[in-house]
């Protein structure tokens, strides 16, 4: 399986997704968990490929061969999170169990006027970082994100909170019109939440150690952060079973030059300082991790599983303007 994730279709029919989301809606959380237990057994006999995805990397976390129903328990964990996602979109952050730590370097870096960059990753829920408005309903979370991956499920949240999807900026567009977006937002004191996890088709990227191999990793954020000189700031929202939700942010340091001389080594070194505080909350909740394919590309055969429908932003596409510069 190759990085190609973008290749795959969804998992999931627009008439799965929109009954999912009638059922959550009208009959509540409790009933619609029932859901997904066939929905899990539906992706471990028909998706080989997530499945073989889940079974490798559980293996490397665990060291050693993953049963399938661990398997199961990562597709559910992952199915969890997609459904409440249609309650915390919805507004209903409070009927969750959120636990929160290190949000007063957020409050810090707003009270500052500077904007913050809130660097994310397909490790458990980025939508329950949502409950910052619940503590700064004066603060704006724009998210990075392209609206054509996972486009089922993208219209089907979209429908639910269109405030939220007007806030969403757009991946799709070039690299130096998402740059340019992201610097109006955090000019404006707005957080801007990109996952940096997953680099898409050409993307510039680096290799850095993660879970015992050498894995590639976005490098455009970490230049977009740099050439803005906006603070950045670690989100993880980890899942934690029934309604608790842990929610860790961490300041990160990420300098605010990068001589061209230089950024090749700086950049490994920052990313593999990033890699490190993300293997750390991987190992706190393996079953968080939501990227289904060979994250590792250890073979080169083109079986490449795409996210699974419900997935979060599926990389943010964003890449510097060429020459290697993030604005």
């Amino acid at each position: 399986m190759t990085q190609n994730w973008e290749r795959r279709p969804e998992g999931g029919t627009r008439f799965m997704v929109a009954l999912i989301r009638a059922i959550a809606r009208y009959a509540g959380r409790g009933v619609s968990r029932l859901l997904l237990y066939p929905i899990t057994l539906y992706f471990l006999v028909v998706r080989g490929p997530e499945r073989r995805a889940s079974r490798a990397y559980l293996s490397r976390v665990f060291g050693r061969p993953a049963t399938l129903m661990e398997c199961a328990r990562h597709v559910h964990c992952f199915s969890s999170t997609i459904l409440d996602r249609v309650f915390l979109l919805s507004g209903q952050l409070r009927r969750f169990d959120i636990r929160v730590s290190g949000v007063e370097d957020v409050h810090t870096l707003m009270d500052q006027g500077r904007g913050v960059l809130l660097f994310g990753s397909h490790l458990g829920s980025f939508e329950s970082l949502r409950v910052l408005s619940l503590e700064r309903p004066d603060v704006t979370l724009r998210v990075v994100m392209d609206r054509d991956q996972n486009a089922v499920v993208t219209q089907m949240l979209e429908a639910l909170s269109p405030e939220i999807a007007r806030t969403v900026i757009d991946a799709s567009q070039g690299g130096t019109g998402i740059t340019l977006a992201i610097s109006e937002a955090t000019q404006a004191n707005q957080l801007v939440g990109l996952l940096v996890d997953r680099a898409k088709g050409a993307e510039p990227r680096t290799a850095v150690p993660f879970l015992g191999q050498l894995a590639d990793f976005p490098s455009a954020p970490w230049l977009i952060a740099a050439a803005l000189k906006v603070p950045v700031v670690l989100a993880f929202g980890l899942y934690r079973g029934g309604k608790r939700y842990d929610l860790h942010f961490e300041s990160f340091e990420v300098p605010q030059e990068m001589p061209r001389s230089r950024r090749r080594a700086m950049l490994v070194e920052l990313q593999a300082r990033y890699a490190q505080r993300l293997e750390q909350h991987v190992r706190s909740a393996p079953y968080n991790w939501f990227n289904f394919y060979d994250f590792w590309n250890s073979d080169a055969t083109d079986s490449t599983p795409a996210p699974m429908a419900g997935g979060e932003p599926a990389g943010n596409g964003v890449q510097p303007r060429s020459g290697g510069t993030a604005a």
